[in-house]
């Protein structure tokens, strides 16, 4: 089945195997001719003829239709001058069949049919009587010729199978692929959303620390180092969680007997914008919606953290952040502004921060849009679909 199934113009080591089939099957033709009827034994112009044929099949499969002729060329006269008719039978079926196997349904017809009727012609000469030998040649003929073609299908099909098979699997892999990319932009933009943010508060918070110790160390005000250091501490507690938070969604799988939350929503933005007060932002804050469907919660929380995040590395001492939160015609309307400083959002080295916030924004069906303000100062504002409307309206 291996070699009904290979192309037969691919096939390894096609020209010795054929080579070795036509040495094969001259020695067959040899010993029918032979051991057959002597009177019909071939004469030296005889043998030559029929050895002659065999030679063309070393090319059978690379030029079936010249092949054909130069056996035609040589068996035509063999049968004319009345030699054992039956030696050169398989030679002449193995080049049918080679043609009808590599070639189009019109050409094999066109080709059976000529031969047929050169093979006619030459037994009408020959055998005018043999009508039974007639019907005999003409269906061996026939019966090469459609058992060519249908190889020929059955090929095709078993090619059209392997190579829907091949489209599948690289289908497969395709998606395997970007599943892979997808995963690793988003953990991406958790990571970066997560460790700017706490890392900036930490680097503030140990500056307050510093400037304490160094303003005036023989009157050191014990109380607000003890409440800077309790802030560093509380902020890298909760990096910490958040941390392996989204390690274990990244294995997919959590720790044994310990619960893991999810990561914050709505609910924590009032975490972040104290969090951003303490870091010296003056942010004035108007929120006015506490729930979403949590990958709209989700993406707003991780929108306002890079914004307030980018207000304190960036906006100078104690910049003025207004920051609103509402829900209009089934969608949550955000935006972060601040009024002056260098742009919130925009740093001297550019980031990932605003091209994550767009991706976020992206990731629920909405939209950002983030840069410098007319009268000064820097402004993100986003829009993120909630699937519902207040207000009967649909």
């Amino acid at each position: 089945m291996a070699a009904v199934n290979r192309d037969p113009l691919t096939a390894p080591h096609r020209t010795r195997n054929d080579a070795v089939l036509a040495v094969a099957w001259a020695a067959l033709a040899t010993v029918m001719a032979l051991f057959g009827d002597e009177e019909l034994r071939p004469d030296a112009l005889g043998w030559t003829l029929l050895l002659a044929a065999h030679v063309p099949l070393v090319w059978r499969r690379s030029r079936p239709v010249l092949v054909l002729f130069a056996v035609m060329a040589c068996i035509t006269p063999y049968h004319a001058l009345d030699n054992n008719h039956a030696a050169p039978i398989l030679t002449t079926m193995v080049v049918l069949y080679t043609v009808a196997a590599t070639g189009t349904v019109r050409r094999t017809l066109l080709i059976g049919a000529s031969v047929l009727g050169v093979t006619l012609f030459l037994n009408a000469l020959t055998n005018p009587d043999g009508t039974i030998e007639l019907l005999r040649i003409s269906g061996w003929v026939l019966a090469f010729l459609f058992c060519g073609m249908d190889v020929r299908y059955y090929r095709q099909y078993v090619a059209a199978i392997v190579e829907r098979a091949e489209r599948a699997e690289r289908t497969r892999e395709e998606e395997a692929r970007r599943r892979v990319a997808e995963e690793r932009l988003r953990i991406a933009r958790d990571l970066h959303d997560l460790l700017a943010h706490s890392i900036t508060l930490i680097g503030v918070q140990t500056s307050v620390a510093a400037h304490v110790l160094a303003a005036d160390p023989e009157r050191l005000d014990r109380e607000t180092m003890a409440k800077s250091l309790d802030d560093i501490a509380e902020t890298c507690r909760t990096a910490r969680g958040e941390l392996r938070t989204t390690l274990d969604v990244l294995r997919e799988q959590g720790a044994v007997g310990e619960a893991r939350g999810p990561l914050p929503g709505l609910d924590g933005v009032p975490d972040l914008v104290a969090a951003a007060r303490l870091a010296g932002a003056r942010v004035a804050s108007a929120v006015r919606v506490r729930q979403a469907p949590p990958a709209v919660g989700a993406a707003a929380y991780r929108i306002v953290q890079e914004a307030l995040t980018n207000v304190v590395r960036h906006a100078g001492p104690e910049p003025a952040v207004r920051l609103a939160l509402h829900e209009e015609r089934g969608a949550l309307h955000l935006s972060v502004t601040n009024d002056g400083g260098c742009p919130a959002g925009v740093s001297p080295n550019p980031g990932h921060g605003i091209v994550g916030m767009r991706e976020r924004a992206r990731s629920v069906g909405g939209t950002l849009d983030a840069g410098p303000r007319r009268e000064g100062g820097f402004e993100v504002r986003a829009v993120l679909p909630t699937g519902t409307e207040r207000g009967g309206e649909r």
